[in-house]
């Protein structure tokens, strides 16, 4: 656990922004994603109207010619591009923009290979911190960008600065108590009590960084309280699913 820690605090001091990925998939052969992932990105674009993107990776499945797919990575790639500009997001002017066909590590579920990672940070205006300025008793807060490797209570390396916004607003809202709860994805049981763990990795945070513990306390939910229905139709929702939610007890 000390070197979770210190390897938060470490991270935390490199990062001016929340960097974060987005991956939006594909049916066979076609260059505009398929219904699900139009509408999952439809959502991230009203949740997050600052969000700038600075890098798109473009992939295809293992069917037909290597100089085939590079073209339809780069059409993939050209389409996302193009939702983003015409909803107003913000896309870098000098976007990479990187087509790798079928050089890469292929998953065996090949729905899972058409697919466009989007790469973008959130400038800190729009950090947690802000959006709970004026929280209310009962209310249910997820972490966004705070998301686990699965099986894990590691937070992904990427997002790990949402823990210190975290901090800053309990050491400047003083009568506030929390509860950190953690959840689980792709299983309906769960094996040696991850969720739990990762509310616990919250809590030790906190705690160690000067937080009273009777302030805060944390439960673990498992995959009881899914975002996306189990089983999960891709990694995107998986990592959704498998996260830490806080719930104001007292302000």
């Amino acid at each position: 656990m000390k070197t979770i820690i210190n390897l938060i605090s470490v991270l935390f001091f490199i990062q001016l922004s929340a960097q974060e990925k987005l991956d939006v998939f594909f049916d066979f052969n076609k260059a505009n994603p398929n219904a699900n992932s139009i509408q999952i990105l439809n959502d991230w674009i009203k949740q997050n109207p600052t969000a700038e993107v600075y890098k798109m990776e473009g992939y295809c499945d293992t069917v037909d010619s290597k100089t085939y797919n590079i073209k339809l990575a780069e059409l993939r790639i050209h389409s996302i591009e193009t939702i983003l500009k015409r909803n107003k997001i913000k896309v870098v002017d000098k976007l990479e923009r990187i087509p790798f066909g079928e050089d890469f590590d292929f998953s065996l579920n090949q729905d899972e290979n058409r697919k466009v990672h989007i790469f973008y940070q959130v400038p800190m205006t729009n950090s947690f911190s802000e959006k709970i300025k004026n929280p209310k008793v009962g209310e249910l807060l997820k972490l966004k960008g705070l998301n686990f490797y699965n099986m894990s209570d590691v937070v992904l390396p990427d997002l790990i600065p949402i823990l210190d916004e975290l901090l800053q607003i309990m050491n400047s809202t003083p009568t506030l108590k929390i509860e950190i709860q953690g959840h689980i994805c792709c299983k309906e049981v769960e094996v040696e009590d991850i969720s739990i763990k990762r509310a616990k990795t919250v809590y030790n945070y906190l705690l160690t960084n000067g937080i009273s513990k009777n302030r805060i306390s944390y439960k673990g939910f498992a995959s009881t309280r899914p975002i996306y229905p189990l089983p999960e139709k891709n990694e995107e929702e998986r990592v959704a699913n498998r996260r830490v939610e806080i719930l104001i007890l007292e302000k």
